[in-house]
C-alpha cells in the first residue's frame, strides 16, 4: 500500500469518529493523535490513532481493523467463530454459519462487523454481516463476507 498523503483529522471528525465507534462498538478509543492516511493503490484510507492503525474503510464506512479491535474489544457487531473456523478466517475465508457460536443481536445484513475466536475473544477479522445476528448460528451457508483479516496488507501496514 503506497501512501499517498497523510493528515491530521480535525477534532469535530474525531469527536464524529469516536462518537460512531462508541455508539456501535461500545469501545473509546480516547487517543492523542488522529491521521487519516490515503493511498494511491488501493481504494482504503486508514485512521492512525496515535500512530497504531486501528480504524480503516470499509465500502466507505470507518470502522476498526483486526488491531483496533484487539487493542479495544468490541461489545457490539462481534460474530465468535469456534476452534474449527480460525484456520478458514485467517487465511481470508468467509464465515460460514456452521462455524458460527454465537453473534449480537445488534447485527444487521450489510452491517461492518468483528469476527473473533471464542477461546480468547481474539480478533481474526472484519466482515459485512449477509444477514440479522439473530439468524447467524445455523447448519449450511455464508454468514460474513471477509474484507480484512490477520496477516493481510492492512493488518501488516505500518507507518
Amino acid at each position: 500500500m503506497q501512501v499517498k498523503s497523510r493528515h491530521h483529522l480535525r477534532s469535530d471528525e474525531i469527536a464524529d469518529l469516536e462518537a460512531t465507534l462508541a455508539d456501535q462498538l461500545g469501545i473509546d478509543l480516547d487517543g492523542d493523535s488522529y491521521e487519516r492516511v490515503e493511498f494511491s493503490d488501493v481504494d482504503r484510507e486508514v485512521v492512525l490513532v496515535d500512530g497504531d492503525p486501528l480504524v480503516a474503510s470499509f465500502g466507505g464506512d470507518l470502522f476498526v481493523t483486526v488491531r483496533g479491535a484487539n487493542a479495544h474489544s468490541p461489545e457490539g457487531h462481534v460474530v465468535t467463530v469456534d476452534s474449527g473456523a480460525i484456520s478458514f478466517v485467517s487465511d481470508g475465508a468467509n464465515v460460514m454459519r456452521p462455524g458460527i457460536t454465537e453473534a449480537t443481536d445488534d447485527i444487521e445484513s450489510g452491517d461492518l462487523v468483528v469476527v473473533v475466536e471464542e477461546a480468547h475473544g481474539k480478533a481474526l477479522a472484519v466482515g459485512r454481516a449477509e444477514t440479522d445476528g439473530s439468524d447467524m448460528v445455523g447448519d449450511s451457508g455464508r454468514v460474513v463476507e471477509s474484507l480484512h483479516r490477520v496477516g493481510d496488507e492492512l493488518y501488516e501496514f505500518h507507518v
